[in-house]
């Protein structure tokens, strides 16, 4: 009987060790920046790992009143770059706790 709660023990020690990994790989992802660009980086924009963006860069040549659709689009390229490379390190970062499991 005590051999089992012996196990059972060392589980729980493997789980909660576990656990501080993913917390500290959370947070270090989250402050990790990520830098999404847009057509010959004519817009440039800087997510954090939690997706709050931190910068947002235009070149002053994209600028055109005349055309602001084009601007748009070059804003959406850029965040949806940065997005993309976020969800690609969390699935790489994260990915190792999770795989395997149920949910």
């Amino acid at each position: 009987m005590m051999r089992g709660m012996g196990n059972m023990q060392g589980m729980m020690k493997q789980v909660q060790k576990m656990q501080k990994e993913m917390v500290q790989a959370q947070e270090q992802l989250n402050e990790t920046e990520f830098t999404g660009v847009a057509t010959n980086e004519l817009v440039k924009v800087i997510f954090t790992g939690d997706r709050r963006m931190k910068d947002i860069q235009i070149s002053e040549g994209v600028v055109d009143p005349e055309d602001t659709e084009m601007l748009q689009d070059l804003l959406m390229m850029a965040v949806n770059d940065a997005l993309t490379k976020i969800d690609a390190e969390s699935e790489k970062t994260m990915g190792k706790y999770t795989k395997g499991l149920p949910f």
